[in-house]
């Protein structure tokens, strides 16, 4: 059995990787003719482009390696049908279920290959693409990027009160232009407005360059309440060449409102969360974000099932060319099913585990059921007919 699994193996890596290089290549190639309308504007040149895609590949390896997966396997369970090698290990005693076991032994491989992609690969490759387009476009991200036509908000608690920032553009390692700071007292007062034209977040500091502070006396709503004069001038204006303000904004917090949650780290999710329960901000998406990044590798177990019944099919009952459309349909039909599940589950409030799990759950519940029809089918309906 040996034998059989390392061979089984071979096939399914074999086609499998040239499935995920054909999709990589595919995809990469559409993405450089959309964007091919950026070159020559604002100094960003088709090498640019070119050094952007390859750094945007790891993720793509990411996104596109279940479906790689799903139809590699069904091809190479397909070619061992039409060469009646499947019918050799029938015969010699492999029953459906142990066929399916080997697959799933076959599958822990790229499950370790997907959880390196997941941790490791995936962030620092996304964070690299991230800061290189803000050192060559000034931006980053793409529509779900969080930036608003005002820019990128934050909120964090201080011990004077709270305070919200509005970052007009981000910048590589950590730099900020058109940085407002909104202080507020514990009574949810603005005590003071503080503009820099430029910004820099280091590791629990703002140094703030070109700074104008606008300062709003503590008893001017007292006052105004009263209809008296403010003891003091209502609000002062100063101009400051440089501030440093404390803040527990980092590079790295800044950087993670631009990221798509499932591309991050798991310390990075975790501090992230971490600072939106602190300051009392929606954390949803990021926690189903973590939900998601641990069943990712359970995804690939799923796929690799679903083209388990796919695969065993006799070629007399449909050729290599027809099992490799079905593979493809199920890819497409999975995706949209992991996308409805996410989107659905965000505007139920599901929890965050049901919209990670239940996609995977279901395509795995329905592959073993058609595995097991298979494999038992016309023995129940033989006990069916004799009842």
């Amino acid at each position: 059995m040996k034998t059989a699994r390392r061979y089984l193996a071979t096939e399914i890596y074999r086609h499998s990787a040239v499935v995920l290089l054909a999709l990589v290549g595919l995809f990469s190639f559409f993405a450089v003719v959309d964007d091919l309308d950026q070159v020559g504007r604002g100094g960003f040149k088709l090498y640019h482009l070119i050094f952007l895609e390859v750094l945007a590949l790891p993720t793509r390896v990411y996104d596109i390696l279940p479906i790689g997966l799903l139809i590699g396997a069904i091809l190479a369970l397909a070619g061992l049908a039409q060469r009646h090698e499947l019918v050799i290990l029938r015969v010699s005693g492999v029953s459906g279920m142990r066929l399916l076991g080997m697959l799933w032994l076959v599958s822990v491989p790229v499950m370790v290959l997907a959880l390196v992609l997941a941790e490791w690969l995936t962030p620092a490759a996304e964070i690299k693409l991230n800061e290189t387009k803000l050192t060559i476009t000034g931006s980053a991200g793409g529509r779900s990027s969080g930036m608003l036509r005002s820019g990128y908000w934050f909120k964090e608690d201080t011990q004077t009160g709270e305070r919200i920032i509005n970052v007009g553009g981000l910048q590589a390692g950590g730099g900020a232009v058109d940085v407002t700071l909104y202080e507020f007292t514990p009574e949810k007062r603005l005590a003071s407005v503080v503009v820099g034209s430029r910004g820099n977040f280091g590791t629990g500091e703002l140094q703030l360059e070109d700074v104008t502070v606008t300062s709003i006396a503590p008893d001017l709503e007292s006052s105004l309440d009263a209809g008296t004069r403010p003891q003091q001038a209502p609000v002062v204006v100063s101009k400051e060449a440089r501030r440093a303000v404390a803040t527990t904004l980092t590079p790295e917090l800044l950087l993670a409102r631009v990221l798509t949650p499932e591309r991050m780290s798991f310390s990075d999710l975790f501090d992230y969360v971490g600072y939106l329960n602190k300051n009392h901000l929606v954390s949803d998406r990021q926690i189903v974000a973590i939900w998601r990044k641990l069943i990712y590798p359970f995804t690939l177990l799923a796929m690799i099932t679903i083209a388990a019944p796919v695969g065993f099919m006799q070629t007399r009952r449909g050729g290599v060319g027809l099992k490799m459309f079905v593979g493809i349909l199920l890819g497409v039909a999975f995706f949209m099913l992991n996308q409805l599940s996410l989107n659905v589950g965000m505007l139920n409030r599901w929890p965050a585990w049901v919209t990670a799990v239940a996609p995977n759950a279901l395509a795995l519940g329905i592959a073993l059921l058609a595995v097991l029809s298979m494999e038992y089918g016309n023995s129940w309906r033989a006990r069916m007919a004799r009842r």
